[in-house]
């Protein structure tokens, strides 16, 4: 029992502590509220709260995965390539201010959840279905860059 909480703990700490990481290299570069924004673009400050319950969402989903020996090579591959990508993205569109290559690198990574997603279903239907608002964010995320990127060309 100690062992699946520690597995738990870790998987979650894992996005949680890499995403806070990418939030302090990006804490200089933020200039989300100097753009022109599109219609529906959220506040700013909404998005570390978003991240935040998608990073514990995919740790948990994870962590099922890992307590139920549900994890292969291929799986933790493609979730710890996802999350690279995820975690590259702001880097490209804040910092270097990349906005048309950060948009292609979002439908790349919005490949790359849906995969993920369906890979965790079929091990585990709970660990696939908390990976949905992942997926919704990132197609949301995907039109924000988009729509920015051509208002702000």
């Amino acid at each position: 029992m100690k062992q699946k909480v520690f597995t738990f703990i870790k998987s979650i700490l894992v996005p949680l502590v890499l995403g806070g990481i990418v939030g302090f290299i990006l804490s200089k570069s933020m200039d989300y509220d100097s753009l022109i924004q599109p219609p529906l673009a959220p506040p700013a400050i909404l998005f570390p709260i978003v991240w935040t319950i998608l990073y514990i969402l995919m740790g948990v989903s994870y962590g099922i995965l890992k307590v139920n020996e549900k994890v292969d090579t291929k799986v933790s591959l493609i979730y710890y390539l996802q999350l690279i990508v995820n975690l590259l993205w702001p880097i490209a569109f804040f910092v270097f201010k990349w906005r048309l290559f950060a948009f292609f690198w979002i439908i790349l990574l919005l490949v790359l959840v849906v995969v993920m997603t369906v890979s965790f279903y079929k091990r585990n239907k709970l660990a696939g279905i908390l990976q949905l608002p992942y997926i919704f964010w990132t197609i949301f995320a995907t039109y924000l860059n988009l729509a920015i990127y051509i208002l702000n060309g």
